[in-house]
């Protein structure tokens, strides 16, 4: 009887234990089921709700709720509801990370925020990007706090993280929020400790604090040190500006770079003066926009397969242009202005009628999005960084094909002597061919950057079309090594001059300096030397 009585105490305990296991589930769910509650019920719910998202430890948390916070956080009236979220005009799934229709995006409604919400928002976020594995995110979360007020709560955090912190950037934000908080202190001494701490901070809440103090406050010695303190960081700030204006001139040059190369080769190599080759540079960056709507679930992986998507379409074209109207036309330089002048409008017509003459807006990877930080006055997008590699990247591999392959050496006969090219056997007319579809693709490539810089439209070519005859011309016709001296010598040379004055004013000078410097070098920085000179 006793046996019996403990197997039916067992059997009690088990079936009590089934509810038990049910209601620990429901108190933990996992990241999507929670992501799925936060559109729904009060205020009160909601909040418990991020409390336990909080507790999910999963890695796209800090994504999802400063698109709450910024009320980029969107939701249908589903059950389970779509959760969606806005990034670069374009709404994504939070769960699955794809891009959404039009028709899916219209179902979906703001998810509402009050003050409260973002105040817990705020401190979450805050904590969180404290203790992100990215240095990066960790110094603009400081940044951050130091912007928007440091009061004793926020010190608190800092001071946890301080303990620990091993990036030397971070720390140095870390240590200018906490002479912050001193300089409101009523001892004297505590602020001019504070000034000395912020003696080297470039922040410009730092700068002015300090500007404050030095004309307000109540102690001399503390107005006089804050005075020189102010001094010096301004020097800094001179110096770094300067450095930033040279790394943004450089990285415009990168753009023309890229921008110009194509049109070195089929104009310095081939003498072919090319109008549709701010075209060319459009249907790359058109391909680029149509990869992402082929492939919405691959944007990260969306530049990687454009770059040669964008190399053959754009070669292919320029082969049909050279084989259908180019080759017949060689030896007159007007006659080729004039019809590839009517080819560029031809392609500009055909893209209105396909794609709408709307602009298209291209969506950036997140691995090439958001910005690197030396210091609080010196910073630069990766996207500018990445083009500024990447044009380099195409400058060394077209360098290495036209000085050690078979393609490159043809290619440098035809241009230096084609009757003698021919007459050892070289097809000078396939050469023709290759070389402009050559000098095409990379225009193509050319577009895959510039969509991530700008919107996609029929007249994105025009904008560069000039500027990439500038590049060449200045740097000397066929040239390779003289169209990078010249891009990056222009951007840098624009980039000083724009903030003085104004972008279009900029360009007028620069086209002026550069007939000047012509008049005086017809040939170009770096003139070709030899037979080819002499053609």
């Amino acid at each position: 009887m006793i046996k019996y009585g403990h197997w039916f105490l067992a059997l009690l305990l088990s079936c009590a234990s089934v509810p038990a296991l049910a209601e620990n589930d429901q108190a933990n769910p996992d990241f999507e089921t929670l992501v799925q509650q936060l559109p729904q019920g009060n205020l009160r719910d909601r909040m418990a709700t991020i409390e336990a998202l909080v507790s999910s430890d999963d890695e796209r948390l800090l994504n999802l709720l400063t698109a709450l916070r910024n009320n980029d956080l969107l939701a249908d009236d589903g059950e389970p509801p779509r959760v969606a979220r806005r990034r670069d005009g374009q709404v994504f799934d939070v769960l699955s990370g794809e891009l959404l229709l039009d028709d899916t995006v219209e179902t979906l409604s703001r998810v509402p925020v009050n003050n409260m919400m973002r105040r817990q928002l705020q401190t979450t976020i805050a904590r969180l990007s404290l203790n992100n594995d990215s240095p990066q995110v960790r110094y603009r979360a400081v940044r951050q706090m130091i912007s928007d007020g440091v009061d004793a709560d926020i010190i608190a955090l800092l001071r946890e993280r301080d303990e620990i912190e091993t990036t030397l950037l971070v720390s140095n934000a870390i240590e200018t929020a906490f002479a912050l908080h001193r300089l409101d202190s009523d001892n004297p001494q505590t602020r001019l400790s504070a000034v000395e701490r912020l003696r080297g901070s470039l922040e410009s809440e730092a700068r002015n604090s300090l500007r404050r103090l030095a004309e307000n406050d109540e102690v001399t010695e503390v107005r006089e040190a804050a005075a020189e303190a102010l001094q010096s960081i301004e020097g800094r700030v001179t110096f770094y500006r300067a450095v930033e204006s040279t790394l943004f001139g450089l990285s415009l040059g990168s753009v023309l770079l890229l921008a110009a190369i194509g049109l070195a080769i089929t104009f310095g190599v081939m003498g072919v003066i090319n109008m549709a080759h701010g075209e060319l540079i459009m249907i790359g960056a058109y391909t680029t926009w149509m990869v992402q709507q082929l492939f919405p679930g691959l944007i990260e992986w969306s530049l990687l397969i454009a770059i040669p998507s964008a190399f053959v379409v754009t070669a292919l074209v320029g082969i049909a242009i050279e084989r259908g109207v180019i080759r017949f036309l060689y030896g007159r330089p007007l006659e080729t202005l004039l019809a590839t002048f009517g080819i560029s409008l031809i392609l500009q017509q055909a893209v209105r009628s396909l794609f709408s003459p709307l602009n298209r807006s291209v969506t950036s990877p997140e691995w090439i999005s958001g910005t690197l930080t030396i210091n609080p006055v010196l910073s630069i997008t990766y996207t500018r960084l990445y083009i500024f590699i990447f044009g380099l990247m195409v400058f060394f591999a077209l360098l290495l094909i036209m000085k050690k392959t078979a393609l490159g050496l043809k290619v440098r006969a035809v241009s230096q002597n084609r009757a003698m090219a021919r007459a050892v056997g070289v097809r000078s007319s396939w050469v023709d061919a290759l070389t402009f579809g050559l000098g095409s693709g990379i225009a193509g490539v050319a577009g895959v950057a510039l969509s991530q810089i700008t919107n996609v439209g029929p007249n994105l070519g025009q904008a560069y079309i000039i500027d990439s005859f500038m590049v060449v011309v200045f740097g000397g016709v066929g040239n390779l090594w003289g169209t990078l001296v010249s891009a990056m010598s222009l951007g840098i040379l624009n980039n000083y001059l724009e903030p003085w004055t104004g972008a279009m004013l900029a360009k007028v000078i620069v086209l002026v300096l550069l007939i000047l410097f012509i008049q005086k070098r017809p040939r170009g920085l770096f003139p070709q030397k030899g037979r080819a000179a002499d053609g």
